[in-house]
C-alpha cells in the first residue's frame, strides 16, 4: 500500500476537501446513491474518515498511522491493515466501501478478492474512483509528477476495474457518475447520473 504521502502531507490532504468542497459533496452524493440500507459496513482505505463519517460508516481499515489518528477523531473505529490482507473474518459485512483507494493498492485483484471474502453472500462492494479515461483522469495522469499524492498512483478505466471485479467473482454491476467539469470549474454541487463515460468520478456497486 502506497502510504508515504499520507503520512507526510496530512494537512494538504485535508485541505483538498476544503478547497474542493463542491466536488467532494458531489462525490459523496454519488457514493450515497449506491449504499445499501444497512449499518453493517466497512470502509477499506478509510483515510481520515472524510467519507465514512458523513456516511455513518463506523469501521475503517487504514494503513497510514497519521490518517488513522484523524479518522478516530471523526468517530471511526479504526483497524490498521491493508486491502490485500484484511484483518477481518469471513462473511462479516453487508457492504464494503473503497473510495479513491484502488489507485493506491499494490494488487487490485487481491484487494477485491479480500473484499469478497469479508462480505456476506448478497453483500456489495462499492468502489469510487477517478476514471482514467475521463477529462479529469487524463489531466491527473498528465500532471502526475506534480501531485503530492497522485505521483505514486495507478489510475484505472471503468473496464479495467470491472475486469478485476469479475476475477474476484463479483457480478451485477451498477454505475453512477459525477464531476462533469475540471475541478477548477466545479463551482457548485454536480449532478449524479447513472452509468459512466461522462463523469470523472465513477462509483461501481458490485454484488457478491
Amino acid at each position: 500500500m502506497k502510504i508515504q504521502p499520507f503520512e507526510k502531507f496530512t494537512s494538504e490532504y485535508e485541505d483538498w476537501f476544503e478547497r474542493n468542497k463542491f466536488a467532494f459533496i458531489s462525490e459523496l452524493n454519488a457514493v450515497k446513491n449506491q449504499l445499501p440500507d444497512s449499518t453493517n459496513g466497512v470502509e477499506i482505505g478509510v483515510g481520515s474518515g472524510r467519507f465514512a463519517a458523513p456516511l455513518s460508516i463506523k469501521l475503517g481499515i487504514e494503513p497510514s498511522k497519521e490518517m488513522r489518528k484523524i479518522a478516530r477523531k471523526r468517530g471511526i473505529e479504526i483497524i490498521a491493515g491493508v486491502a490485500e490482507h484484511l484483518p477481518l473474518v469471513d462473511f462479516r459485512f453487508d457492504f464494503a466501501l473503497m473510495i479513491t483507494t484502488i489507485c493506491f493498492v499494490d494488487d487490485l485483484e487481491t484487494s477485491f478478492g479480500e473484499a469478497y471474502r469479508v462480505l456476506k453472500k448478497g453483500g456489495f462492494l462499492i468502489v469510487g474512483f477517478v476514471d482514467k479515461e475521463s477529462i479529469v483522469g487524463k489531466l491527473y495522469r498528465e500532471h502526475k509528477e506534480e501531485s503530492l499524492f497522485y505521483k505514486i498512483a495507478n489510475f484505472y478505466s471503468v473496464n479495467e476495474v470491472v475486469s478485476n471485479l469479475k476475477k474476484a467473482e463479483f457480478e451485477n454491476f451498477d454505475f453512477t457518475q459525477t464531476i462533469f467539469h475540471s475541478l477548477k470549474d466545479v463551482k457548485e454541487v454536480e449532478p449524479v447520473k447513472e452509468g459512466y463515460g461522462e463523469g470523472a468520478f465513477v462509483v461501481i456497486k458490485a454484488l457478491k
